[in-house]
């Protein structure tokens, strides 16, 4: 069966409960599914993401192998 069948058998389904908690429950589940994740961010972290990538655009990082290279010298 493919998605869309799947879909199309499952709203018919559904259109035929009649039992509102079973109907809540399903919506709730729904709901978990299709929600979309939205993360809101202060100003001040906004910022700092802007910050980030204007030093990475100016090359101004290290890498990561470079650095545990270096704490693996310094644990030595």
């Amino acid at each position: 069966m493919t998605t869309v069948q799947i879909k199309k058998a499952v709203i018919k389904k559904i259109s035929e409960i009649e039992d509102k908690s079973f109907l809540e429950a399903i919506n709730t589940i729904l709901d978990l599914k299709t929600e979309t994740k939205v993360l809101h961010l202060s100003k001040e972290i906004r910022d700092e993401i802007i910050a980030s990538r204007e030093e990475i655009q100016q090359g101004q990082f290290v890498k990561n192998e470079v650095l545990e290279k270096e704490l693996d010298e310094w644990l030595s």
